[in-house]
């Protein structure tokens, strides 16, 4: 999943009693009250460390913290960046997001993103705007509302992400990944030399206390289930699949440390490991990787419209594939 813009509130004495949505509508700029709500209901808001209903009431000095992972409606523009789509209808779309990009802009990046990307792709590619410039801006605005990335990945994690093209279905297929109806698997190479064939992490994920930009395994976190199993064993590293049962910021990486076998190239949660590899050929390619080796390879849901179940697969990039490549030799 991405990283996202944190924000955080104390509730003073004259919002005690108030709905948390309608709190954080009256908050934060640029964000509908129904999409703060699906925020909350996904357990992206925290109340005193703790996940909240929409409809929770407040208390004096109740401590809010809410994770925006999407783009208000006015904070961006379409840019021609080109796009590796898998998949399109008039519904929704499959896109399959190389490392380096960001999904959402927000945290002082306001370009480059794959909202930009899909703004355009959706509205500029195909659209005649007419005359003037107020033609065109109103036709942007109505692009920007129906922009729906329903999931995440972080920027430097490539492999396939899911768009709607509504607000309609948009929640269609939000409800999916709520239910766990979703299948996602991702590739990731690990450091050390996993000797079990497969097995499972279940283990609460929550947001540093003194970090706020690193996740970690705490008994006040949220529900995190990973299945993974191992796909190729080398010296000193192994190949797994991982399939999450959960979305939660940085699950993947998080719970493959915990277990002590961090994702290669990720530096915020291996502890260093990539630096302290013996062979100093692997050493470099991990440096000159300039990403962490974390691949969301297959997807699968049920289409909102005509109930198929849609499965899709994204082969890994060049240089992932390359990199495997030079621990077989």
């Amino acid at each position: 999943m991405q990283d996202s813009s944190t924000i955080s509130f104390v509730a003073n004495a004259e919002e005690a009693g108030r709905r948390l949505d309608a709190f954080l509508a009256g908050k934060i700029d640029g964000w509908s009250r129904s999409k703060l709500q699906r925020i909350i209901s996904d357990g992206d808001c925290l109340v005193n460390d703790q996940t909240a209903k929409p409809s929770y009431k407040l208390r004096e000095n109740d401590e809010i913290e809410i994770e925006l992972s999407e783009a208000s409606g006015d904070s961006f523009e379409p840019e021609s960046i080109p796009l590796d789509i898998v998949f399109e209808d008039e519904y929704l779309a499959v896109v399959n997001k190389r490392a380096g990009m960001v999904v959402h802009p927000g945290a002082g990046i306001s370009s480059g993103t794959l909202a930009n990307a899909l703004a355009y792709h959706l509205g500029f590619g195909i659209s005649d705007f007419g005359n003037g410039p107020s033609d065109e801006q109103s036709k942007v605005q109505n692009l920007k509302s129906k922009i729906g990335l329903v999931h995440r990945l972080d920027k430097d994690t490539s492999g396939l992400i899911l768009v709607a093209k509504s607000e309609e279905m948009l929640e269609k297929l939000s409800e999916q990944f709520r239910e766990r109806t979703v299948f996602k698997s991702y590739v990731a190479l690990v450091h050390g030399e996993i000797e079990e064939n497969e097995g499972e992490i279940e283990a609460p994920i929550a947001r540093e206390k003194h970090n706020r930009t690193k996740m970690g395994v705490r008994a006040h976190g949220r529900y995190a289930l990973s299945l993974w199993r191992v796909k190729k064993r080398f010296a000193k590293f192994t190949l797994v699949v991982v399939e999450i049962k959960t979305g939660r910021t940085h699950q993947i990486r998080v719970h493959m440390a915990h277990i002590n076998h961090p994702v290669v190239g990720d530096e915020t949660y291996n502890a260093g490991r990539d630096k302290t590899v013996h062979d100093l050929t692997i050493r470099k390619a991990i440096a000159d990787l300039g990403r962490f080796f974390l691949h969301a390879e297959k997807l699968s849901f049920t289409h909102p419209v005509t109930g198929e179940r849609m499965n899709f697969t994204a082969p890994l990039p060049a240089e992932l594939t390359e990199f495997v490549q030079l621990l077989e030799y």
